[in-house]
């Protein structure tokens, strides 16, 4: 569960209510990459990559069971061995596509227009096929967010420089670059800090600054050895497609995740609704109440909407309905163009809009589970694993 990004919160209370299950006194302590059950001789260190997100799937319907006791401890653990088994639903040049379409979603949404689509497609392919190549060596995946938001930066301001792209050359930057987007561990922090687990909480957050900070790196270095002026960091939203862009955006998206991440058949009408009911709430928060709080509304909404589907017999758990909406979410706030904005010198007031963004989308969440838990659950199952 640590793996597949749940809360530690979350973790916590799976395990002792398996422990209470199997009638067990087994204390618990529980931080974001390490374990400890009952006492010190009884440990677990969490290593290794993260869970796929297709992996997910089984592993939500395996804690679930776990917590009913409908499958003993040793069909359990060689259901975990089948799950880190599972392969790819898709060969690995899908999955590059998949990226690229899921940049071009993010061009449609951010900035609607043919240069900016087709140069969001382009350095999305070239992202995945870094990605693609860096798979298998942990030394350069570490390096992999500042690699690919210096190639990304350096060759679009060179191309902005010689078809005088104009507008478009900041924007460009969001949508290559938004798989490395420390969203999840932001979310994490703030969800975990307001629940008291402070030093969890504390981690994930360095975690998401450092990786913020490798990016901001490789724009950097490409501004400076480009020599660009600010004039040239200009951010000028512009939609020349129309009113309708965004949201063939969002259906993009969903085609884009399917393809790149390949969760299960059947996957796709839910993740439909649950991208299109996200992106409509933050559509319409940034209407009401402006950019700065659009992800708290979609947050909110995102979260209630997972919940309420997981009650369903036919859908998955809220937590892997919850991903996609999310990874959404954080692109089209403004969290990521603060990064960028970083390079032209504007310091303080874009590390300033990037975390409120980010911490909007997380406050969204946190309130939606305040308002599930003290509603929608009355009369429901106690059992039930979506309380934090």
């Amino acid at each position: 569960m640590l793996s597949a990004d749940y809360p530690v919160t979350m973790v916590r209370l799976a395990l002792e209510r398996v422990a209470a299950r199997q009638e067990t006194e087994c204390p618990v302590l529980v931080l974001p990459n390490f374990i400890q059950a009952g006492d010190r001789h009884h440990t677990t260190v969490v290593r290794g990559a993260a869970l796929r997100y297709d992996q997910t799937f089984p592993l939500g319907e395996l804690a679930e069971q776990a917590q009913r006791r409908r499958v003993d401890p040793v069909e359990g653990i060689a259901e975990l061995d089948r799950i880190h088994a599972l392969p790819r639903r898709f060969p690995s040049w899908v999955g590059v596509i998949g990226y690229g379409l899921q940049s071009a979603a993010y061009g449609l949404i951010l900035q609607p227009t043919v240069v900016s689509l087709i140069a969001a497609t382009g350095f999305g392919l070239i992202v995945g096929l870094l990605e693609l190549a860096t798979r298998k060596n942990a030394a350069l995946r570490q390096l992999l967010p500042v690699l690919s938001a210096f190639l990304v930066t350096y060759v679009a301001f060179s191309l902005g420089r010689l078809l005088h792209m104009g507008h478009d050359s900041l924007r460009v930057l969001i949508a290559p670059l938004t798989l490395f987007l420390p969203g999840v561990a932001i979310t994490l922090a703030v969800i975990e800090s307001s629940t008291s687990e402070m030093v969890s909480g504390s981690a994930r957050l360095m975690a998401g600054l450092m990786r913020l900070a490798q990016l901001a790196l490789g724009i950097l270095l490409a501004v400076q050895l480009l020599g660009l002026s600010w004039s040239e960091l200009a951010d000028a939203p512009v939609n020349t497609l129309g009113s309708w862009a965004p949201w063939l955006g969002v259906a993009v998206y969903a085609v884009a995740i399917t393809l790149h991440l390949g969760p299960p058949r059947g996957f796709a009408p839910w993740l439909m609704l649950v991208l299109f009911t996200a992106y409509g709430a933050q559509v319409l928060t940034n209407a009401a109440f402006g950019g700065y709080v659009s992800g708290f509304g979609g947050g909110l909404i995102l979260i209630l909407c997972a919940l309420a589907l997981s009650r369903l017999s036919m859908t998955p758990v809220a937590q892997v309905m919850l991903a996609p909406g999310f990874w959404l979410l954080v692109p089209s706030s403004i969290g990521m163009i603060g990064v960028a904005e970083l390079a032209s010198g504007q310091g303080s007031a874009a590390i300033t809009v990037m975390l409120v963004s980010m911490m909007s989308i997380a406050l969204g969440f946190t309130s939606g589970f305040a308002a599930w838990n003290t509603f929608a659950r009355r009369g429901t199952d106690p059992e039930s694993t979506t309380e934090l």
